[in-house]
């Protein structure tokens, strides 16, 4: 069925039925209840709202129950009109068992160098510097690495780690051997988080969600998903061929001997967001046909770094920019943390992390 973009253009003022309910067609005379069981829990709050004319207030929160995420009322409307992107990052995996960059790099570090792993992974997460820490086993370059580590710099650290010790970045070197057999580890099953993404990323026909995860664990929880990398990704827009799971720093292959790119290092950054801009270009164009929300993310991340600022400088110059958003979680609302979000052009959707993070689990099943 092609895209209509005609009907994509009319308010849901002028039809109440979404994109999912008009693909559905009618089977022994139960199409309503097929469109009902169709719809998204996310749908079914959103048509629900009493808006007599089907518009958002800019600052109304719908409450999905205590302790649960507050979800903007035009989020939920946008969502209904097949206009939202979750992009997920490395902290909706670590709740099936896969480390976040941080703990990645002491992992590969573990495998690559243990003078530098025994340094590094004896400091504290709030650590900022190597005070008092005794680094006389340590080369020059191994210091360095350790003094980049504890500023957080991941990104960097990789890349000046690959080029001490495999010269210069390729798909076989031995760090991104270790990074792929730490993600490749056996028994790794997507969590109820993923499961509960994909139902949230089906749009009419189209099942289509973004990540910057190299694991394959969206995939995993909806196996006739198709998978797109870097390159290979289609171009954002309206149509359904804008489909399936969009990994914008490359995904590992399922078969173990084969290489993939990822951009793990300062130079792959560099190489996929400044050079050849593949990333930059697929977020400004899916930034002014969707509202992205992100989902698994920290305010040091790289990506919030190379990306968020450059859409967030870009929303200043165009105003066909829709708004982003993202759920942080938090076990007490800091004013400066929810500053700092905003400060980058993003809304912040606040939730308890505790008992990890089951309040985000909740919100996005309600």
């Amino acid at each position: 069925m092609r895209y209509n973009v005609e009907r994509a253009r009319q308010s849901v003022s002028e039809s109440p039925r979404t994109q999912q309910e008009a693909s559905i067609p009618a089977v022994d005379g139960r199409r309503a209840e097929v469109r009902r069981a169709a719809k998204s829990p996310w749908t079914q709050r959103s048509e629900a709202l009493s808006v007599s004319d089907r518009t958002a207030s800019d600052d109304r929160e719908i409450s999905f129950g205590e302790g649960l995420a507050s979800i903007p009322e035009r989020l939920l409307l946008a969502h209904a009109r097949g206009k939202v992107l979750f992009i997920v990052g490395a902290g909706v995996s670590t709740a099936a068992g896969l480390p976040d960059f941080r703990d990645l790099v002491l992992d590969v570090y573990k495998q690559t160098d243990g003078a530098v792993h025994g340094v590094i992974s004896g400091l504290s997460p709030e650590a900022f510097d190597l005070s008092g820490v005794d680094l006389s086993n340590l080369n020059p370059q191994q210091v360095a690495e350790a003094k980049r580590f504890v500023r957080r710099d991941y990104d960097v650290v990789l890349g000046m780690l690959e080029r001490r010790i495999d010269e210069q970045p390729r798909g076989d070197s031995l760090v991104r051997q270790a990074i792929a057999t730490r993600l490749r580890r056996p028994g790794t099953r997507p969590h109820a988080i993923h499961k509960a993404l994909m139902r949230l990323a089906v749009r009419g026909e189209a099942v289509t969600i973004a990540t910057t995860n190299f694991d394959l664990l969206l995939e995993d929880a909806h196996p006739s998903v198709q998978t797109y990398a870097l390159g290979g990704i289609p171009r954002p827009g309206p149509r359904n061929d804008f489909s399936g799971v969009l990994h914008i720093h490359g995904a590992l292959d399922r078969d173990k001997s084969r290489t993939s790119d990822v951009i793990v290092s300062d130079q792959d950054f560099g190489e996929f967001y400044l050079r050849r801009r593949i990333v930059p270009d697929f977020i400004y164009d899916a930034a002014r046909l969707f509202n992205l929300v992100l989902v698994g993310y920290s305010a040091n991340d790289p990506p919030m770094r190379y990306l968020l600022n450059a859409v967030a400088a870009d929303g200043t110059r165009f105003d066909d920019l829709k708004d982003r958003f993202i759920f942080f979680g938090a076990s007490k609302r800091e004013p400066a943390d929810l500053e700092d979000w905003k400060g980058r052009g993003i809304a912040p959707i606040c939730y308890d992390d505790a008992n990890g993070h089951e309040a985000l689990r909740k919100s996005l099943e309600r």
